[in-house]
């Protein structure tokens, strides 16, 4: 126990492996140093992080840069405070290498068209978690499928039955017809 609460070992700890912060005692976990080093290894850190860190904006810019933890599928962004889900500049650099974490951000943010468009610019399957007036936007569906064709599933019908929007998605992707 002694040595869970030892700053030097802690820091070592997670520059080995960002996920050790969970072994950490609280006031390591609320240590800003301990918890940037963490998540600079593993983003999703930020789970194990005190509330405070997890509202930190440098923090959680940190750990949505890495994003998503490849053994268990889960995003940084999810474990971010709610009012940074709500940040542009978060939501943004969420979205610029992980698409989908366009399902982590506020509803707000999901109608925000330059937030959905880089998403579904970064994965077409990010489509489907815009908000409904975004989904219904041709040139946002238009971007989403020329990055995944089988993105055209989460289009409105309007969408899957217009000729451009169907013709682009069959040239990315010719299994995509099936959606039209």
């Amino acid at each position: 126990e002694e040595l869970r609460s030892d700053r030097e070992v802690a820091l070592e700890s997670v520059r080995q492996n960002g996920r050790s912060l969970r072994h950490a005692p609280e006031r390591l976990r609320s240590d800003r140093e301990v918890v940037l080093e963490a998540v600079r290894q593993n983003g999703v850190a930020l789970k194990y992080a005190s509330a405070e860190m997890r509202a930190d904006r440098g923090v959680v810019l940190e750990a949505v840069r890495l994003g998503i933890d490849d053994v268990t599928g889960e995003h940084a962004l999810q474990h971010a405070s709610e009012e940074l889900r709500g940040d542009r500049e978060v939501a943004l650099e969420a979205v610029r290498d992980h698409g989908l974490a366009l399902k982590y951000i506020s509803e707000e943010l999901r109608g925000d068209r330059g937030v959905a468009l880089e998403a579904v610019r970064q994965d077409g399957h990010a489509l489907e978690y815009a908000s409904e007036e975004l989904r219904s936007d041709r040139e946002v569906a238009l971007e989403s499928v020329r990055q995944n064709g089988r993105s055209l599933r989460h289009a409105p019908e309007r969408l899957r039955s217009d000729r451009e929007v169907v013709l682009e998605a069959v040239r990315q992707n010719g299994v995509a017809l099936k959606y039209a």
